[in-house]
């Protein structure tokens, strides 16, 4: 592309508005073929321009995580940013960026905004999942009021603009172009993310310990992380070639499911949990905002790898003045609330979704946050961010020259232990799952005070949530069983997949560090795994005899 090519701005006429562009708690996911529908990408692309703020004559970010229609779609996008007036657009080689450095990227140049192409964690390919998400210019996801917006938009739309002519957009090397009045920067979309890596953790001292006697595993799922992890745990910190597995990027995730857990990423786990060949493992997801972490024979559930982060914080250079305060969803166990308690930090319960915690971090209130369903973050950008999660579990182990497992026994002895669990019941009809989902919300008035799994029920309600920053109320959050001796269990129907419905239980059962620390999780919830049961009669109306996800 060169600016010396003619464009001109067509206006495309839609015969009828689409009515199902309404954002999830991440976006916009629909099924690849969907977005393959004339007109669909470019109906919610056309929605969103119109309503972020300061679009014309602005910069925007775009980038995706690889995925079938990710550089079709940037494409797309460039062209329809070129038609609203937009000054700038920065994307990267190959159309390649995490979900957390296009964060860093939009905070780092001043855009008004970015567009992420990605449907995170869902398999991709043609007949896989794609998405689109706005994020504003803090770097987060846009708030509801924007993404409510954008909705109401699309269901009144009657055409979208976009430039024709000019050359193709070429995102086969770093250069500068234009589409008519936009300028175009296609630039490496990992350096800046490294950069920002170095100024929060000790190289050096990672490096040390990774060139020594420490074999680790990294699966980046043929997701977009293989390019991040691959330059800084192999090229910059020197970790044997072959450390990073599934490394290269791949339209369909190489016919895989890229969610980082002992399901989905079973082979890494096999390697950690079955020998004592590995020290530490680690995966991260389809865009790279998720991660599991693994030792020998060790799993750090998400909440505890909440927990341990926020009371080894200390250890990591960008954090060595201590923390303002932590957040976790409300689903995620209590473990960070314990720790934040001894140490006298202020801690939030947030609703499930990056934009809450969002909130928190610009006004100086939190410092880490995390949510159960294997996202952590920190106030260096505004989205979860996988990579760094392993960088700062490699910077706790390069300081204490401890395993994994010994971290996780020592913690459990000072703060107790939350054994917690998360059963995932997939691809259920919608009306058995909303069935199941009114029926326990109708009876819960009636609950309080019942027996349940040997305790009693001392509150059951619908988790709502007042944002102590703006005053927003955000109610309907899930289903909460709270147990009088703090035990819990919680059910939610999730906004994120495109087939049915998933049925998510929570499960929580807290062990003072004098008690029995050394249970399987799934035996030491096993009272509370038959009581909701019975209690919702999930096997009979889901018709299936186990989760399809227990994590």
């Amino acid at each position: 592309m060169t600016s010396s090519s003619p464009v001109s701005v067509s206006q495309i006429s839609l015969a009828q508005p689409f009515t199902d562009q309404k954002p999830g708690t991440s976006g916009l996911r629909k099924s690849s073929r969907q977005f393959q529908t004339p007109h669909y990408l470019e109906s919610f692309i056309e929605a969103s321009l119109q309503v972020l703020p300061g679009v014309a004559g602005g910069t925007l970010v775009v980038g995706g995580d690889g995925r079938f229609g990710n550089r079709q779609a940037i494409a797309v996008i460039a062209r329809m940013a070129a038609a609203h007036g937009a000054a700038r657009l920065i994307t990267t080689t190959g159309g390649i960026l995490s979900t957390p450095a296009a964060s860093h990227l939009i905070r780092q140049h001043g855009a008004v905004g970015g567009v992420i192409l990605s449907a995170s964690h869902n398999p991709g390919g043609p007949d896989g999942d794609f998405g689109v998400k706005i994020n504003g210019a803090n770097g987060g996801p846009t708030p509801e009021s924007i993404t409510d917006a954008i909705y109401a938009a699309t269901l009144k739309l009657d055409g979208y603009r976009i430039c024709e002519g000019g050359a193709d957009l070429d995102l086969s090397a770093p250069g500068r172009s234009s589409i008519g009045a936009l300028q175009v920067d296609v630039i490496d979309g990992v350096d800046d993310y490294v950069a920002l890596m170095q100024r929060l953790f000790d190289f050096d001292q990672i490096g040390d310990l990774l060139r020594g006697d420490f074999p680790m595993a990294f699966d980046a799922m043929h997701a977009v992380t293989g390019p991040y992890a691959s330059r800084i745990l192999e090229g910059v910190l020197g970790a044997p070639a072959g450390t990073v597995r599934n490394g290269i990027p791949l339209e369909d995730f190489g016919g895989g499911h890229p969610d980082p857990n002992l399901t989905y990423a079973h082979d890494l786990a096999e390697l950690l949990m079955g020998s004592d060949a590995y020290r530490f493992g680690a995966a991260c997801d389809g865009d790279g905002d998720r991660n599991m972490i693994l030792g020998t024979r060790c799993f750090v559930n998400p909440s505890d790898s909440l927990a341990v982060l926020t009371a080894n914080a200390t250890l990591a250079p960008g954090y060595a003045d201590g923390l303002a305060g932590v957040a976790r969803s409300m689903p995620t166990s209590a473990a960070a609330d314990v720790v934040a308690k001894e140490l006298g930090l202020l801690c939030f319960e947030t609703p499930t979704g990056w934009k809450f915690f969002g909130n928190l971090l610009d006004a100086g209130r939190i410092t880490l946050c995390g949510e159960e369903s294997f996202g952590t973050g920190s106030n260096h950008i505004r989205e979860k961010d996988g990579l760094w999660a392993v960088l700062f579990w490699l910077q706790i182990l390069a300081r204490r020259r401890e395993p994994v497992s010994r971290i996780m026994a020592e913690h459990w002895s000072r703060f107790g232990r939350h054994y917690y669990s998360r059963h995932d019941y997939e691809a259920i009809a919608s009306d058995a799952a909303h069935g199941l989902y009114n029926r326990i919300k109708e009876m819960q008035p009636a609950l309080v005070g019942q027996s349940f799994a040997g305790r009693s029920i001392a509150t059951a309600d619908d988790f709502a949530y007042t944002d102590p920053v703006d005053g927003s109320l955000t109610s309907g959050q899930g289903l909460r069983l709270l147990l009088d001796d703090g035990s819990r269990v919680v059910l939610r129907l999730s906004g994120t997949g495109t087939q049915g419905a998933t049925l998510r239980v929570y499960l929580e059962s807290y062990v003072q560090p004098n008690g029995n620390l050394g249970q399987d999780p799934q035996a030491a919830l096993g009272d509370l795994i038959t009581a909701i049961d019975a209690l919702a009669e999930i096997k009979t109306r889901t018709g299936m005899d186990r989760p399809t996800v227990i994590t």
